[in-house]
C-alpha cells in the first residue's frame, strides 16, 4: 500500500524536526533553493533557440505526429 502525498510530507516533517545534522540541514537548504530556480535561466542561449524554435513551428502546425514518427524510426526501436 502506498503512503499518501500529505502522509509523506507530515513524516519528512516530523524527521525534519529531529534534525541536529547541520550539514544534512545545509545539503537540503540548497536544495530547497535550486527547486526555486527557474530552469530557463539555467540553460543556454542555443537552447533557448531551440525551443523557442519548435514552440514556434508548434504554432505554425509543423508538426509530425508521434504514430508517423514511430513508423519511420520503428526499425531503430
Amino acid at each position: 500500500m502506498e503512503v499518501s502525498l500529505e502522509n509523506k510530507k507530515i513524516e519528512l516533517i516530523q524527521w525534519l524536526s529531529t534534525l541536529n545534522d547541520k550539514t544534512l540541514i545545509d545539503k537540503l537548504m540548497k536544495l530547497r533553493e535550486k527547486e526555486k530556480t527557474d530552469w530557463w535561466n539555467e540553460i543556454s542561449a542555443k537552447e533557448k533557440e531551440s525551443i523557442e524554435k519548435g514552440i514556434q513551428d508548434a504554432d505554425n502546425g509543423k508538426l509530425t505526429s508521434h504514430s508517423k514518427v514511430k513508423e519511420i524510426y520503428e526499425k531503430w526501436l
